[in-house]
């Protein structure tokens, strides 16, 4: 893994991505993993993740800007939405 992380880096400092957007870009990615692999519930993400549900939360919106994902990649096949799963728990439809 230390190998594939060091590939990565390297391609992202070659095209110029700035510290700070590689860390919120992982940041994005890892979480929206974790969601995924909770099937969107934010309780146990934050439990997973070892942090508050409504740091969750607001990490999540704040993904979103007007409704679309800020940040460079999307990956819709591979992670679950923010939105969705917003929308889904104030539909009752996935438990805090």
């Amino acid at each position: 893994m230390k190998s594939r992380l060091e590939a990565l880096v390297m391609e992202m400092v070659d095209r110029g991505v700035t510290f700070d957007d590689a860390v919120k870009e992982f940041e994005k990615q890892f979480i929206m993993c974790v969601l995924k692999r909770t099937n969107g519930n934010l309780s146990k993400a934050a439990d997973e993740l070892k942090i508050h549900r409504n740091t969750l939360s607001k990490r999540v919106e704040g993904y979103y800007q007007n409704g679309h994902m800020t940040g460079a990649r999307r990956r819709r096949s591979r992670e679950v939405s923010p939105h969705a799963a917003r929308a889904a728990v104030a539909a009752g439809r996935i438990r805090r």
